[in-house]
């Protein structure tokens, strides 16, 4: 049985979307009903290529981790993407961003104002994509589990993404100075790395008080939402971080900041801040054992979408709006009563707006049936 669903929230809903020059799109634009819509065709046609241009407006940067340079459509100097919405946490109508390849200038701009400070604009457009690639979740290193929590945490939590830029600002100008260091260890260049410790120590122990707090509060969501997609064995969710018995933030800061200074010297010799937020992991367990190295495929797959569920969830109690929910074909991999299991659960967790890419039309699960198709071919939309 699925976990008990909280009340709904309101919904974020796109009402259209309109591409210039976006990846394999000239220009293109896009009406989507409230419930959403499902984008067919085959591959490499331009489905994921819409859903990334979606989530952009979330985070302003590429959900495939690509630079703004490669988004532009080949041969084509910039490019634009636009969404008129309702119900944004920002509270404006239209979002909007360009990007020119020659000034490398990124312009963000809501309701027609470009704001000065990209945060201000971060989370618009808030959006949770599900696809194959999540596995990574749990197969990949741990700085894949890190950036999902950074991402999650930092759009429902200011302070979060504050000190998240100021702990990564301060860490790469220690680091620079521990490399300047690099065969000259004095008093004078591992004084150069301490000056910038006060702010790690400070920003670095709310990420840490941040992250333990709501890892404790998600494992027994996220235990709940693996026995409802079918997985029988204990499983469990924790944080692997600096200073695991600490749990107050100033007790946090005075730990972190003692341990910066006792291992200045051997930062120095690596040329590498050693200890810190930086270096934390989401332990995903599976019957006690490392689900990342014991877990099957379907295993490790539903571990994964479990925790974009969970991702969702976040959003919308944070935000107090339902995000998107962009699939790229995320059930593809998985066997029928998985997915049906899955599709069920995210029924019931009354999410947002649903975006579905997939090859076919008869790959649209039934729970989905209700959705418009829109065709896609060759950088192409045609509504249907």
């Amino acid at each position: 049985m699925a976990p008990d669903a909280p009340a709904p929230a309101p919904r974020l809903h796109v009402a259209r979307l309109a591409l210039r020059d976006w990846r394999n799109y000239d220009a293109a634009a896009l009406a989507l009903p409230p419930a959403g819509l499902a984008l067919v065709g085959d591959n490499g046609q331009g489905k994921t290529n819409v859903l990334e241009a979606l989530y952009y407006l979330n985070l302003f940067r590429s959900v495939r981790a690509a630079r703004d340079r490669e988004l532009v459509r080949f041969g084509a100097p910039a490019f634009h993407v636009s969404a008129e919405v309702e119900g944004s946490p920002r509270h404006c109508l239209r979002v909007g961003v360009g990007y020119e390849s020659a000034s490398q200038r990124k312009k963000v701009t809501l309701d027609g104002v470009e704001v000065t400070r990209l945060s201000d604009a971060v989370g618009a457009v808030p959006s949770v994509l599900l696809s194959p690639d999540d596995v990574q979740l749990v197969r990949g290193a741990p700085g894949e589990r890190r950036r999902y929590l950074d991402v999650a945490l930092s759009l429902t939590d200011r302070r979060y993404l504050h000190a998240l830029q100021r702990y990564r600002h301060a860490l790469a100008q220690r680091n620079a100075a521990l490399r300047a260091a690099l065969g000259r260890i004095d008093d004078a260049a591992l004084a150069s790395a301490a000056v910038f410790e006060p702010t790690l120590a400070e920003s670095g122990a709310l990420l840490l008080a941040r992250r333990q707090a709501w890892v404790e509060r998600a494992a027994p969501r996220y235990d709940a939402l693996l026995a409802a997609i079918g997985e029988r064995a204990p499983v469990k969710l924790a944080l692997r971080r600096f200073g695991a018995g600490e749990t107050d933030e100033a007790a946090l800061s005075r730990a972190l900041a003692d341990s910066l200074a006792s291992h200045r010297a051997s930062d120095a010799r690596r040329g590498t801040t050693h200890g810190g937020p930086h270096r934390d992991d989401v332990q995903l367990l599976l019957d006690g054992r490392d689900l990342r190295s014991f877990g099957s495929a379907g295993q490790q797959r539903s571990a994964a979408l479990a925790l974009r569920v969970l991702e969702a969830e976040l959003l919308r109690d944070g935000l107090g709006v339902a995000p998107l929910l962009l699939l790229d074909d995320p059930f593809a991999e998985l066997d029928a009563g998985r997915a049906a299991r899955i599709l069920a659960l995210l029924g019931d967790r009354e999410l947002g707006q649903v975006v579905l890419a997939v090859p076919r039309g008869e790959d649209v699960p039934r729970a989905l049936g209700h959705l418009a198709t829109v065709p896609v071919h060759g950088g192409a939309l045609h509504a249907d």
